[in-house]
Parts: C-alpha cells; structure tokens; sequence
C-alpha cells in the first residue's frame, strides 16, 4: 500500500504594519496612557530640540533667529568646537572600551560558569563594579590616580617602579586612556552577566559529545560556544557600544573633558556649548547629530533582536 503523502502547507502570509494595527486596535486603548507620556516626555523634546538646532540663540538675548543649517555647519567646520577631535576621542573611548568590556567580560563568565570551591563568592565580587554608581566610583578612581597623592602613584614609587609620579589623568597623552581603563572595569560586569546567562543555555549534551569525539578546549569553544552564543554576543557588543556612545558622568566627574580637550567627547562637547558657552542652537544642532548616528546603531540592534527571533520561529 502506497503511503500517502502529509499535505503540503501553504506559506505563511506576512501581515503588514497596517493590518497588524487595525487586527488589534483595541488592544493599543490599554496602552494608550503610557505612549501619551512617552510622547510629552521623549517626543517633544526630540522636536523642540531639532526646531531649535535651525535658530541662533545669542546667550544674552530672549529672542532667537533663524540660521537655517548654519550650526551644522559651524558644528562641522569650526576649530574651537573641534568636532572631528571629540569624534576621534569618541570612537577610542567607545571601541576601547566596548572591546576590552567584552573580552573581559567573557573570560570571567567562562571562569564563572564552572563549577569550583568559592564560585557564588567570586561571583559576587566580579559584580561589584558594576553595582557601584558612577559618581562614587568616578571619585574613587580620581583620588587612586591623583598625581600627588593617588594610591597607585604611592604603591608605584613604595615599590621602586617609579621614581616620578605618573601623570594619568593631568596628561593629553594618558588621560583618555586613564579614563577608558576605569569604564572597562565599570563595565565588564555587564557583559559578564549577558554571556554568562547564554552559557547556561548550551547543552551539556552537545558539550559531552564534543568531548567523546575528542573535541579540545579550544575547538569546543569556538565551534559550539561560540556559534550558540551567536545572538548574544552581537547583543551584549551592541549594547555596551551604545552606552559608551552615551557616556558622561565619568568622564565628566574625573577630567571635565580635559586637559586641553584631551578626553572631550561627543556628550561632553553637547554639555559645554549647552550650559558653559552657553549656545542652544549649537548645542541642539549637535544633539541631532548624534540622535541620527545613534538610530543607526539603534537600527543594527532591532535587526540583531528580530533577526534571531525570526531564525528561533523557522528552526
């Protein structure tokens, strides 16, 4: 007898946003209060921000004018603004930063995972940077690498390492690099909890099986562990990325943007032609800037979230 074949399932017909929309329209009533919040607390700001980055706002004067793209303009040309020095001193920062923060992180989430005498303790400790708030760690690495009395330039010369003090964060040649180390250690954590949480979902099954055919440490790692730790790992980057874009109260608290500029970054520039100069329109016009390069990262993020949705619903 002929077995018969299972009918064939006709595709699956993506809906539209529209249609997604009207199929649940009572459903966006319960909602409605909070996006009427959203819109009076992010949306308008978004938009009187954008409408002002077109005016000139003499500091001394009530009364605004139109400048059309002027501030684009003088935000892109002008020296004394430097916007191509804070934007190098941002993409160090922020790529510093976010790589170390991943690499560190990893590594103490794979040393975690295992089991060992000690480990929620050592858990525990690995986690305290990141509870700490910025504003005492901030002035807790500014007082360890001060360059008179700073515990580490003390520690450095007890020891006979140093004769004189390093300058760490009054040098333009260290002090970006002073601050960047302090965030790595902020941040490592953070990325430490996203990977460790992907490792406890690879099956032990899988791990075992690459051990009985003889698989080592390192190809377990970078053929099993990895490929399954995919989609967070791209997260957990593009997040940590995001949030270094974002930055100040750091580098705010422990060198104000200097010396000389040496550690202004895109955040730090917004805040000084805002309230130190202060210039609205060039402030705002900035702040538009980086609200467009922001929704491009913002962009890869949505697409990094749906895309491994999609690939778990056709799997």
């Amino acid at each position: 007898m002929a077995a018969i074949a299972p009918p064939l399932r006709a595709p699956r017909r993506r809906r539209g946003l529209f249609a997604e929309i009207a199929r649940h329209w009572a459903d966006y009533f319960y909602v409605l209060p909070a996006l009427l919040v959203m819109v009076l607390v992010i949306g308008y700001p978004i938009v009187y921000t954008i409408y002002l980055s077109f005016f000139e706002t003499p500091a001394r004067e009530s009364a605004i004018y139109f400048a059309g793209i002027d501030n684009y303009r003088e935000i892109l040309s002008d020296r004394s603004i430097d916007f191509w020095g804070a934007t190098k001193n941002t993409f160090v920062w922020t790529i510093l930063s976010t790589g170390f923060a991943f690499v560190l992180g990893f590594g103490a989430a794979l040393v975690v995972h295992r089991q060992f005498p000690g480990r929620s303790l050592v858990r525990g400790a690995l986690l305290i940077p990141y509870i700490i708030s910025q504003v005492p760690a901030a002035y807790i690495w500014r007082w360890l690498m001060h360059s008179d009395y700073g515990l580490v330039n003390g520690s450095l010369k007890q020891w006979g390492l140093i004769e004189a003090p390093i300058r760490f964060l009054d040098s333009r040649d260290s002090a970006l690099y002073a601050v960047t180390v302090v965030n790595i250690w902020k941040e490592f954590p953070f990325a430490m909890i996203l990977l460790l949480a992907g490792l406890q979902t690879v099956p032990e099954g899988l791990l075992r099986a690459a051990r009985v055919d003889g698989a080592g440490v390192l190809q377990t790692f970078w053929h099993i562990i990895v490929p399954h730790l995919r989609s967070v790992i791209l997260i957990s980057t593009i997040l940590l990325f995001v949030t270094n874009l974002n930055s100040f109260t750091l580098i705010f608290l422990m060198t104000g943007g200097g010396p000389a500029g040496a550690t202004t970054i895109w955040i730090i520039a917004v805040y000084a032609l805002g309230f130190l100069t202060p210039n609205y329109g060039l402030a705002s016009a900035f702040a538009v800037l980086l609200f467009l390069i922001m929704i491009v990262f913002g962009y890869f993020y949505v697409k990094a979230l749906t895309g491994d949705r999609e690939r778990r619903e056709h799997a």
